[in-house]
């Protein structure tokens, strides 16, 4: 993800996931959680300091519903 990201991507892919989900609280607990977690694990990496942990969050859960294929391997 070195790309810069479009804020309109980032809402469609929102609104995608916000979509695809039965229970649209248990979802925004769900990007949270993850985003809190990704932002203390890769304390020690250095990404781009541009993208927010929680719109990585979203940008990644979005891919793993549409592409399951991507954690299958």
């Amino acid at each position: 993800m070195n790309k810069k990201i479009d804020s309109n991507e980032v809402i469609y892919k929102t609104e995608e996931l916000l979509e695809i989900s039965h229970n649209r609280y248990k979802i925004t607990v769900q990007v949270a959680n993850r985003a809190k977690r990704r932002k203390y694990e890769d304390i020690d990496i250095i990404e781009d300091p541009l993208v927010k942990p929680i719109i990585r969050a979203i940008l990644e859960m979005v891919d793993e519903i549409i592409q399951p294929e991507i954690i299958c391997d």
